[in-house]
């Protein structure tokens, strides 16, 4: 069994689209695949399109990080308000498509959604994507720490580079979230857009995060279009769906609707 796990792991990594992603988020998957499916041809079929569903759908093209680090070392000005730096960040957020969905209400969506919370002294954004390029529309601590996670490795690597480049404290590093929850003690947790896609890995994942995400707040989002941009009655549907899943807790919930976004503010 461990040798032919070995062998559909190296199957899957040996495609271009997967080469980066995390070998313990590829094993897990692929190993449930193998349990339901003899035939590993078949199993690399199935473990690649839950990996594209889960993340890899996201991403416009492949990005070519060596390149977008040195334009952001060539920046005369590396101060994260500074007007040509946010451009900068603004251009690369449009290479991922959940961020570009959020890119016209940007500025908006994180002053309404965390005013009343602000200044925030550390984050912790599961399955961030590129949204720490974000940093500077967010209304941080000038001390604060931001700790993020994904499964894309060359991402991981960048933005790691990024914040260092920045002065920004904190680190991004690898995470299967369907079996492991960041223990970080944190003012607030960003779980951005995520829970549809983690739920084709478990469908009991949304509460386990919101009860074990060691954060006085979580910030919790959904989209309200397709990636097509079509509505499909998005926004009742994951209103329902969020509000049921925290149904009998304790938090304390704040509702935003945006016009690409349904967000959820929960306070302990």
């Amino acid at each position: 069994m461990n040798d032919t796990l070995e062998i559909l792991v190296d199957s899957v990594k040996a495609g271009a689209k997967y080469r980066s992603i995390i070998p313990e988020l590829i094993r897990n998957i692929a190993q449930e695949e193998l349990q339901k499916r003899k035939n590993i041809k078949v199993a690399v079929k199935a473990t690649r399109s839950r990996l594209h569903q889960i993340g890899g759908a996201f991403l416009n093209s492949k990005i070519d990080y060596a390149k977008w680090l040195e334009l952001f070392i060539s920046l005369p000005n590396r101060q994260i308000n500074n007007p040509i730096f946010m451009q900068t960040c603004q251009q690369m957020m449009r290479l991922h498509s959940s961020m570009d969905e959020r890119l016209s209400i940007l500025e908006q969506f994180y002053s309404r959604t965390l005013n009343d919370i602000a200044p925030i002294h550390s984050v912790l954004d599961l399955a961030c994507g590129l949204n720490p390029l974000a940093i500077p529309w967010m209304p941080l601590a000038q001390d604060a720490h931001y700790y993020a996670c994904d499964i894309f490795e060359d991402m991981i690597a960048f933005l790691n580079d990024f914040l260092k480049l920045f002065h920004i404290n904190g680190n991004v590093f690898g995470c299967d979230l369907s079996h492991q929850i960041p223990s970080q003690e944190v003012h607030l947790a960003l779980l951005l857009k995520t829970l549809p896609c983690l739920e084709k890995l478990d469908k009991q994942i949304g509460i386990k995060l919101i009860e074990n995400t060691r954060a006085e707040h979580i910030l919790v989002s959904y989209p309200v279009k397709s990636l097509g941009g079509r509505e499909k009655g998005m926004l009742d549907t994951y209103k329902n769906h969020f509000l049921a899943i925290i149904e009998g807790s304790d938090w304390k919930i704040q509702c935003f609707e945006f016009s690409t976004e349904l967000a959820f503010l929960l306070s302990r």
